[in-house]
C-alpha cells in the first residue's frame, strides 16, 4: 500500500507542474464561467429591443411608442418601412410593429385603427413577447378611449365639454399606473435564484470529469510505451500499480476540485464551514466515482485517441444530462437518460449544500449513488486493468 501511495503523491506532484493540466483543470472552468455570468449572470428581467415603423407621427403613434419604451427591459429601435422589410426578408429581424399612416386621426375621430405585426414564421421567443407588450400598451390606449366615452355618455347634457372630460379621465388614469390598485410582487421559491450557486456546481463537476476521463489517455500511452510493464519489474505488484492509478486520480480530481470551490467561497462567499466541509465529502465521493471510469475507458482503450474520444463523448452526455446550463423537466425522457448520468446525482448534492443550505443527510439519495457507482467502477476497472498490452 505505500508503494500505490508513492505512486499517487508522484502523479499529484506531476499535475501540479503541468502548467498545461493546470490551464485545463483550473482557468478554463473559472474562464468558462465567467463567460457564462457575464453573459447571463446579471439578466434577471427580461430585456429586448422592439423594432418600430412609424408611418403616422400624430399624438396617440407617439403615446403607444412611449408606452413600449417605458416597459422594463424595452428599448425602441425606430427605423422606415424599407429599412424594416429588408431586414425582415434577410431574417435580420423576427418582428417589427408597423404604425399605419392615420393611426391617430382615426382614433381621434372614434373610428377603429389597426396595428400591423409582420413577421418570419413565429417571429421567435423574444418577438412574441415582445408583441404581447406592444398589444398590452395598445390595449390600454383604447382603455382610455373607452373610458372617455363612457364619461362623455354619462355627462351628456351638463354641458361639460369634452376636453375636460378627457383631461379629468387623463389624470385618473394617470394616477392608476403609477399606483395600482392591484400590484404585482414576485416571490422566488424552489432555492436560490443567484447564478454562482445553480451553474457552478455544474462546470466544476463537467471539467472535474473531462480531467478524470481524458487522465485515462495517459494510462494508455504508459501501457504502449512500456512504461506500466517496467513499474511491474520492480517490487511493485498490479494491484498495487492500479490503487495508485485509482487513488492518483481521485487526489487530482479533489486538488482540482479544493482549489477552484475554494476560489468560489473567496469570491462569492457560497460556504459556511460546515457546508464546505459538506462539499468535500460530496467531492471525495465524485472524484472516486469519476476516478473509476476513467480507468475503466483506460481499460477498454487500444490507442490514446480512442481514450480520449470515449472520454469526450461520456464526459459530454453526463454534463448534458446533469442539469448543468438547462432544467430537464421531471417525467420527461431526458429525465430518464439523466439518471444514467453520474453528474445529475453530483450536481443535486451540491445544490442541496450550496444552493438549498442543506445538509449531508438531505442529499444522501445522490451520495448512496456515487457511492455504489465509485464501488462498482472501482472493481469492473480492476478485472480488466491491463498493464501490458494484450495482456489478461
Amino acid at each position: 500500500m505505500k508503494r500505490a501511495l508513492f505512486i499517487t503523491l508522484n502523479e499529484v506532484k506531476l499535475y501540479l507542474q503541468d502548467k498545461g493540466d493546470l490551464a485545463f483543470g483550473l482557468l478554463l472552468p473559472i474562464l468558462t464561467f465567467a463567460l457564462m455570468y457575464g453573459a447571463f449572470g446579471g439578466q434577471t428581467l427580461f430585456k429586448a429591443t422592439a423594432s418600430i415603423v412609424n408611418e403616422d407621427n400624430g399624438a396617440y403613434s407617439q403615446q403607444l411608442i412611449k408606452q413600449i419604451d417605458s416597459v422594463d427591459g424595452v428599448s425602441i429601435d425606430l427605423m422606415n418601412a424599407k429599412e424594416a422589410n429588408t431586414k425582415l426578408d434577410r431574417s435580420d429581424l423576427l418582428m417589427v410593429l408597423f404604425i399605419p399612416s392615420g393611426f391617430s386621426d382615426t382614433l381621434a375621430n372614434g373610428g377603429q385603427a389597426e396595428l400591423v405585426f409582420k413577421q418570419r414564421g413565429n417571429g421567435g421567443t423574444e418577438g412574441q413577447i415582445l408583441a404581447s407588450i406592444m398589444r398590452g400598451a395598445a390595449e390600454n390606449i383604447n382603455q382610455e378611449f373607452q373610458a372617455r366615452h363612457l364619461a362623455a355618455g354619462n355627462l351628456e347634457g351638463t354641458g361639460i365639454s369634452n376636453d375636460s372630460i378627457a383631461l379629468v379621465v387623463q389624470d385618473y388614469l394617470t394616477q392608476e399606473r403609477q399606483q395600482p390598485t392591484v400590484s404585482v410582487a414576485e416571490v422566488t421559491t424552489g432555492g436560490s435564484p443567484d447564478f454562482a450557486n445553480q451553474y457552478l456546481p455544474g462546470i466544476v463537476t463537467m471539467y472535474v470529469l473531462f480531467a478524470l476521463s481524458l487522465s485515462a489517455t495517459t494510462i494508455v500511452e504508459e501501457r504502449r510505451r512500456g512504461t506500466l510493464e517496467r513499474l511491474l519489474t520492480t517490487r511493485l505488484s498490479i494491484g498495487e500499480l492500479f490503487i495508485g492509478k485509482f487513488l492518483s486520480n481521485v487526489a487530482r480530481g479533489f486538488v482540482q476540485t479544493l482549489i477552484l470551490l475554494v476560489l468560489a467561497y473567496a469570491v462569492f462567499q457560497m460556504f459556511t464551514p460546515v457546508s464546505f466541509l459538506a462539499a468535500m465529502v460530496i467531492t471525495l465521493l465524485f472524484t472516486a466515482a469519476a476516478g473509476g471510469i476513467g480507468l475503466i475507458i483506460a481499460a477498454i482503450s487500444r490507442t490514446e485517441s480512442a481514450a480520449s474520444w470515449i472520454g469526450v463523448v461520456v464526459t459530454m452526455f453526463m454534463t448534458m444530462m446533469g442539469g448543468t446550463f438547462f432544467t430537464i423537466a421531471k417525467g420527461s425522457v431526458l429525465d430518464t437518460m439523466s439518471k444514467i448520468s453520474l453528474n445529475t446525482y453530483a450536481n443535486r448534492a451540491y445544490r442541496t449544500i450550496i444552493s438549498s443550505g442543506g445538509s449531508l443527510g438531505e442529499a444522501w439519495r445522490p451520495l448512496l449513488v456515487m457511492l455504489v457507482v465509485a464501488v462498482v467502477g472501482l472493481i469492473i476497472s480492476r478485472m480488466i486493468f491491463k498493464p501490458v498490452p494484450g495482456s489478461k
